[in-house]
């Protein structure tokens, strides 16, 4: 297939899915997560689990980089922007996102603060050579897949001197979250998450490749597959996993070949490198603190680390009353368990990250499926 409208053909759809429910062994569940808030949408969106069997359950993960950050490094942004001098940039679902008091960025801005929306880091730094007079600081969030214009933005700024540009480093690690909850699959707080599994992220892939994925196959005995964003991508990748599963196989598997290497990325990975190191631990909304599973800019570069130039430090805060984004996150609760769903918490007014990111969960499930679900269950 060439063209995207391939890949949404509905008389193929069917076809696979008779595959899915002729092969899906009815003396059994297959619990799969997906990894990554673009297949939650594109699940939600096409209707993909309308078309699977009762005991195929797909599970939402901790996939959108917006929902995963802890509300303590919103409250140092938030703290960023009202310094003087200070014009804080970064992705626009950030903007909307509530911190501790309820206050999001774009409150901020209201109230006076210089924060402002961009579509990429070189825009950040593009805005810091307009403004020599300010101190710009780009507001840096994402898993692998944007981990590598940042980093193209810093090397940049020193090339050019920049002597006004820092990053406010939030990017996480896929691998490592993916192992924590393998790792802690009962967490007394929020409840079990049954994981037979895996639809690998496509995006992160093309940057790291299918290797890093092999450790969970090999070490948890966890089948992935690497899924493109389509529902035949989708729905290919979860006929996959379940012919795995009936075949007592535990590999990796690569669907989204037209993107995807084992290797991934050479380049891109060199210079993730160069400017950046692991945390030692960094706390995970739904996941708690979780060890080398974030980066930090390297010492060399500390002249563009905002947490440094501002003596910044991090403070953990607990979600906000009522908000369940984080057993959403884990997987342990649908979006519409929440209390909050839909009444008080909708995209218009959000109480947590969930509802508001264009990958969240929470929003996929109340733009493509909140009133045929509750209508179900009436």
């Amino acid at each position: 297939m060439k063209y995207i409208d391939e890949f949404r053909d509905g008389a193929t759809a069917q076809r696979v899915a008779a595959q899915v429910r002729e092969e899906a062994r009815t003396d059994r569940r297959y619990d799969l997560m997906e990894f990554c808030g673009g297949h939650t949408h594109a699940i939600y969106r096409y209707g993909v689990q309308d078309l699977l069997p009762e005991n195929v359950r797909m599970i939402h993960g901790p996939g959108c980089p917006v929902c995963v950050l802890p509300i303590g490094r919103l409250d140092m942004a938030l703290a960023l922007a009202h310094h003087d001098g200070v014009t804080l940039c970064t992705y626009g679902d950030m903007l909307r996102v509530p911190g501790s008091q309820g206050k999001s960025l774009l409150k901020a801005r209201s109230e006076g603060a210089d924060v402002r929306m961009v579509y990429s880091c070189a825009d950040a730094l593009k805005l810091a050579q307009t403004l020599p007079q300010r101190q710009v600081v780009f507001f840096a969030v994402g898993f692998e897949t944007t981990t590598p214009p940042t980093a193209v933005a810093i090397l940049s700024a020193r090339a050019k001197e920049l002597g006004n540009f820092t990053v406010l480093c939030n990017h996480v690690l896929t691998p490592s979250a993916i192992a924590n909850i393998l790792d802690s699959p009962e967490v007394r707080e929020l409840g079990t998450v049954p994981i037979d599994g895996f639809l690998g992220p496509a995006h992160v892939s093309v940057i790291i490749g299918s290797q890093p994925y092999e450790f969970f196959a090999e070490e948890y005995q966890k089948p992935v597959v690497i899924s493109g964003f389509e529902p035949l991508d989708v729905m290919q990748s979860i006929l996959m996993l379940i012919r795995q599963l009936n075949g007592g196989r535990a590999e990796v598997e690569n669907q989204y070949t037209r993107a995807v290497s084992r290797h991934g990325n050479l380049k891109a990975k060199q210079l993730v490198a160069e400017v950046f190191e692991l945390r030692r631990e960094f706390e995970w909304r739904g996941l708690g603190t979780v060890p080398y599973s974030a980066l930090r800019i390297k010492d060399d570069f500390c002249g563009f680390d905002a947490e440094q130039r501002f003596a910044l430090d991090y403070a953990p805060t607990k979600e906000r009353n009522g908000c369940e984004c984080g057993a959403i996150l884990r997987g342990v609760m649908q979006p519409t368990d929440c209390r909050l769903f839909g009444t008080v918490c909708t995209p218009e007014t959000p109480m947590g990250s969930c509802m508001v990111s264009s990958e969240g969960a929470c929003a996929a499930h109340y733009v493509y499926g909140r009133y045929q679900d509750r209508a179900a269950s009436a």
